[in-house]
């Protein structure tokens, strides 16, 4: 029998403990000024972040007000629960479910001023390798993209398909931001926009 009604409270109970765990977290920041220069224009982009530094990124940027591209698959219902306790807003959809509804949803997010974090290796991978949509909805809104890496001292990898990174206690994390990318107007900007994006990730990632 599967108790469904439980599902709630143990979402709570696990933000409550990834929440404690995370506040013992100390995070070392680069190129934040790039995040801070778009800001200060009041212009709306994309973080970009490989799948398996949901966590750290996630707590990093809470209570921020970023809206998230989130899987209906109900392992993206749990992290829209998260991100919900923590100020994030949520657009439902992926490249494989409900993927132009959700893209729909970013643009529009873009379009009224949003700041939008996307895995774009998401949700089920491969991992680490770019999917158009997150590119392309940044073309369509006229928005540049920064790229996210974190990098824990010591953490837990689960076994997933992108093995979730889950830094432990009193981990040291290294955040590097990437400068923006700017994408251009039809197929080749898309392809070049690709191309960046791709060794914009492996680059504040440290494995380019």
């Amino acid at each position: 029998m599967k108790l469904r009604w439980a599902e709630p409270i143990a979402a709570r109970a696990g933000s409550a403990l990834i929440r404690a765990l995370a506040a013992t977290w100390r995070y070392r920041v680069s190129g934040y000024e790039h995040v801070r220069a778009l800001r200060g224009m009041r212009r709306p982009f994309v973080f970009v972040l490989w799948h398996s530094r949901i966590l750290p990124l996630l707590y990093r940027h809470r209570g921020e007000d970023v809206v998230m591209l989130i899987s209906r698959h109900r392992d993206g219902g749990y992290l829209a629960d998260v991100g919900a306790r923590w100020g994030y807003r949520s657009v439902r959809g992926s490249t494989q479910r409900g993927g132009e509804a959700g893209l729909l949803g970013v643009v529009r997010a873009l379009e009224g001023g949003a700041v939008v974090a996307i895995t774009p290796d998401g949700p089920r991978g491969p991992a680490e390798r770019v999917q158009p949509g997150a590119i392309a909805a940044a073309q369509h809104a006229g928005a540049p993209i920064i790229a996210v890496g974190a990098r824990s001292s010591s953490a837990w990898y689960l076994r997933s398909w992108d093995r979730m990174c889950i830094p432990k206690p009193f981990a040291a994390i290294e955040v590097r931001y990437a400068p923006p990318i700017e994408i251009g107007a039809g197929k080749d900007g898309l392809r070049r926009g690709m191309d960046a994006v791709v060794r914009s990730l492996h680059d504040v990632m440290g494995t380019s």
